[in-house]
Order: C-alpha cells, then sequence, then structure tokens
C-alpha cells in the first residue's frame, strides 16, 4: 500500500472512490503560481461527507495526491472525456478557470510519464484490486464515483450546475435501474447526464454484463458548505459544518443505501 492512497476496506458490494479529495502537491509547490492555486479545484470535505459510507460495509478509495499534480480521473492516454468542451488535462496546465497554474512550462511528456508512474498507476492498481476482489464476492457490485465542484464556473458550464450530477456515460456504464435509484433518492435539482457524464474511472472500470456497474455523483458544493461568489485565499476552502451539511448529507445516505439495495 502507498502513502498517498487511502484504503477502507469493506465487505460489501459497493466501492466509493475518491479521486479528487487530495491536496499534497509532491514538493512541487515552488513550480506552481500558487499553492492555494493548486489546490483550490480539489473536491473539498468529500471524504468527511461519505465517512458514514464505511459503516455500512463500503470500501472506500482515496488519494492524497492534488488533481493539479496528476488527475487520476483523466484518460492518462491524453484523450479529452469532454470533446469540444472546456476541461483540464492529465495533468492540468490551467485552473477550472483557465488560469495558469505553473509559473513557468507545465509538464512535458517526459514529467508526465513520471507522474503517471508515481501516482496515477498505483492509485488504479489498489482501485482494480479492491474491484476484483468485491466482485469476486458477490454477483454485482457498484463502484461510486464521489466528486463535487463549485457550482458557478462559466468556462466550464452556464449558470448554476444542479445540485445533484448523476452521470453514467448516457446509460454504458450500469444498469438503468441503478440510475433510476439514485436519481429516486435525489431531490428534485438533479440531472441525468448532463454537463458531467461520468469521467475516466466510471467508464474505464463499468461492465454491466459482468457485474461491475459504474455511477459518478458530482455534488455542487453549495449543498454543504458556503460557496463564495468570488473564492480568494481568504474565504476559499469553506469550512466544513456538520449542521450546514445535515440535509444533503441525509440525501447521500439514501443514495448510498440505493446503491447497496441494487447491488444485493
Amino acid at each position: 500500500m502507498t502513502n498517498f492512497v487511502h484504503l477502507h476496506r469493506g465487505s460489501a458490494p459497493l466501492i466509493v472512490a475518491m479521486p479528487h479529495t487530495g491536496t499534497g502537491l509532491a514538493g512541487l509547490d515552488a513550480q506552481f503560481v500558487s499553492p492555494w492555486l493548486a489546490r483550490r479545484d480539489a473536491d473539498w470535505h468529500i471524504e468527511k461527507l461519505y465517512a458514514f459510507a464505511a459503516d455500512v460495509g463500503a470500501t472506500i478509495v482515496r488519494t492524497t495526491i492534488s488533481r493539479s499534480v496528476i488527475d487520476v480521473n483523466r484518460d492518462p492516454s491524453g484523450a479529452s472525456l469532454y470533446p469540444g468542451q472546456a476541461t483540464t488535462e492529465l495533468c492540468p496546465s490551467t485552473t477550472f478557470d483557465g488560469e495558469p497554474l505553473y509559473t513557468g512550462n507545465a509538464p512535458d511528456a517526459a514529467e508526465i510519464a513520471r507522474r503517471r508512474a508515481a501516482w496515477f498507476d498505483p492509485y488504479h492498481a489498489v482501485l482494480a484490486a479492491e474491484i476484483a476482489r468485491l466482485r469476486a464476492a458477490h454477483p454485482r457490485i457498484v463502484l461510486y464515483d464521489a466528486h463535487s465542484i463549485r457550482g458557478h464556473i462559466p468556462r466550464l458550464f452556464d449558470g448554476d450546475l444542479p445540485q445533484y450530477n448523476i452521470g453514467t456515460n448516457d446509460g454504458a456504464t450500469c444498469d438503468p435501474a441503478l440510475a433510476a435509484a439514485v436519481s429516486a433518492a435525489c431531490t428534485a435539482d438533479q440531472v441525468l447526464n448532463g454537463r458531467f457524464k461520468g469521467g475516466w474511472t466510471t467508464r474505464h472500470y463499468a461492465a454491466p454484463a459482468e457485474g461491475v456497474h459504474a455511477i459518478q455523483m458530482e455534488l455542487a458544493i453549495r449543498g454543504y458548505a458556503p460557496e463564495p461568489a468570488v473564492p480568494d485565499e481568504h474565504n476559499w476552502p469553506p469550512a466544513f459544518d456538520p449542521a450546514y451539511a445535515a440535509p444533503l448529507s441525509a440525501t447521500l445516505r439514501n443514495v448510498i443505501n440505493a446503491c447497496l439495495d441494487f447491488a444485493s
């Protein structure tokens, strides 16, 4: 086990993957415009929101490496998950808002390969092993890829993002019954296969015919933490307040239970 991949191993037919909770910059701080900017687009507090999943037997896999160092939810070939739309790369050169991340040149091919070997491949080795372990024990399992994002990023999407963004790559990554169950567990402020259809994790590991059903949930952060109109170094990230997050947390418990009911 690596020291940047955190694994809680459960026995239920459910894996909760958290590829973007990391804020570690791997000693590369001086290369970035600022450490704060390099950490700004993390999926803040997701590990706290889903901590309860361990109590219901879920396996949890997450990394502590920042997505600005390497994004473990991107296609390692460099192919875009959303052709024609703004996005960030395997080793991002810009923030979600399009600001340069580096004071000098972005990582070249050799540096990208080094980072892939150091962090991307080990994270996915753990995730793949857990999928194989649980699939050997259960006829079908759910891989639930947990994310969050600021609800207003004009470069990426128009207007305010729905609270719950469910992704199944237009139905390719799981049985429609799972998507329907997750949707039914959410509030009305939701969309299925809208701007976020599922990242590389969801698309790569999904094998519904072989009992591996993958689904992504992208949350708007405003549902569990107050989002300032303009994030800066003084107000971002917002602190995690369990009382503020309680209504959304209750919904997520229903979502996770729906995944377990489907798998069982």
